[in-house]
């Protein structure tokens, strides 16, 4: 259907039964009236140019204001927004920030739900709080900060938020994952990194600089044109995600719904998949006694919020769904886990609570890997970061941080170290991308 006529099918409905044969007694004049009304609509949020174009060739962040203007079409006073902006780009966003700040100028009420606080800061005249369904406090906008929000969400002070407690040179001597002059032919090229057991490194850069295609030649996703992978000091030969679970090696993904997560299935299954084979009792009847067990003991450690792990995992948050995932990984006791995009699409309160498995996972001696576009969060839970720069597809630089529990934020040696990456993931821009230099130069830095 094109998008006038997307946002025009709503209103046939208003005023009669709710049958939908109503809106097929429209007479002619009261047909053009309404499509005249959805197209001034349509004029109204900025699409005026698509409106005869198909709604499902638009980009996500333009079928998004196609809603909006259905909304307005029939007329509503209230409109809620349930995390409008996910899956948009920046550019996308923005201009639905623009379109928000318009409808509240002209005096449409709106109700913005998000877990995203720089959202929250730029659009929220007052914000309300709910923390396991029930209503904590709200804020005006003058009292609206980082630190407020963030202690009403999880139920602590925010200084507690990055936990660090596990120490990272105690088994500095060991290294157990290596990685030597890896290369695809394409995206990466000669990238060569260690990770200590009981330490944290984390891999910065701009999106496009290869950090996820670097993580996927080191577990065998995609296939390498040079280099080679080591476990514990040996060469291992990985040519598959599977050689790689095998070997001790497990992979977070990005995108949990479309590459990680079986969502049709219950927490149970999506957890135990990873060991359903060792499970396996006389060739191939399954232990769910056993399964059943283990995703107990999954829901009990990594506090997923969930009825029962027989439950779809489908319907839970992003938070318990990237802690159903993770579980499943931590099944099988990996020796190096490779997070990538941890706590993305997930709420203040859940990032929190990641950020301790992570930290008690470095406790354990895992060695652990994690790729983040969350400048803070790399920072506030890494030992060490590497920064990849965007062409050709090379790690530029590593920073070091000699705090084994820098929870003061303020510490000399953590300002330091913040200094260092900032200016370590500058340096790496590529001077020829005039948009990129032009978005730090005005825009007070890409960073921070």
């Amino acid at each position: 259907m094109t998008v006038l006529e997307n946002v025009a099918i709503g209103a046939h409905l208003r005023g009669h039964s709710g049958a939908i044969s109503s809106m097929f007694r429209l007479d002619r004049g009261d047909e053009a009236k309404l499509l005249a009304e959805a197209a001034r609509q349509i004029e109204r949020v900025g699409l005026g140019d698509q409106i005869h174009q198909l709604a499902g060739s638009l980009s996500l962040g333009q079928q998004r204001i196609v809603e909006i203007a259905r909304a307005l079409h029939a007329r509503s006073k209230i409109l809620i927004m349930d995390e409008p902006t996910t899956s948009l780009s920046a550019g996308e966003s923005e201009k639905l920030f623009a379109l928000i700040r318009q409808l509240r100028a002209e005096g449409l009420a709106i109700i913005y739900i998000s877990h995203r606080m720089d959202e929250v800061y730029a659009l929220g005249d007052r914000v309300t709080v709910l923390r396991d369904g029930r209503l904590v406090g709200a804020l005006d906008r003058p009292e609206i900060r980082a630190d407020s929000i963030v202690r009403m969400m999880v139920g602590r002070d925010v200084s507690s938020f990055y936990k660090k407690d596990h120490d990272p040179h105690a088994k500095r001597d060991r290294a157990v994952l290596t990685a030597v002059d890896l290369g695809d032919g394409r995206r990466v090229k000669n990238c060569s990194l260690t990770v200590h057991a009981g330490e944290v490194v984390g891999l910065a850069g701009l999106i496009g600089a290869g950090r996820t295609e670097l993580a996927h030649l080191i577990i065998g996703a995609t296939a390498k044109t040079t280099g080679r992978v080591e476990l514990d000091g040996k060469r291992v030969s990985i040519e598959t995600p599977r050689d790689a679970l095998d070997a001790g090696i497990a992979y977070l993904t990005e995108d949990r719904k479309a590459l990680g997560l079986f969502l049709d299935m219950s927490c149970a299954d999506n957890i135990n998949l990873a060991v359903i084979g060792r499970d396996a009792r006389l060739g191939g009847i399954l232990d769910r006694d056993k399964g059943r067990m283990r995703a107990d003991e999954a829901f009990a450690a990594l506090g997923i919020r969930a009825p029962n792990p027989g439950v779809t995992v489908g319907g839970l948050s992003g938070g318990n769904q990237q802690k159903v995932l993770l579980s499943r990984l931590l099944a099988i006791a990996p020796k190096v886990l490779i997070l990538d995009e941890p706590t993305r699409g997930v709420d203040v309160g859940a990032k929190s609570e990641i950020y301790s498995i992570i930290d008690n996972l470095a406790k354990s001696g895992t060695a652990i890997l994690v790729i983040s576009s969350d400048l803070p969060e790399i920072l506030g839970i890494c030992d060490r970061v590497l920064v990849m720069r965007p062409h050709p597809g090379r790690l530029f630089e590593e920073i070091t941080i000699n705090l084994s529990r820098p929870r003061d934020r303020n510490a000399p040696l953590f300002e330091q170290f913040k200094r260092h990456v900032l200016t370590a993931l500058d340096r790496s821009l590529d001077r020829t991308m005039p948009d990129m230099q032009g978005r730090r130069d005005a825009g007070g830095g890409l960073w921070w």
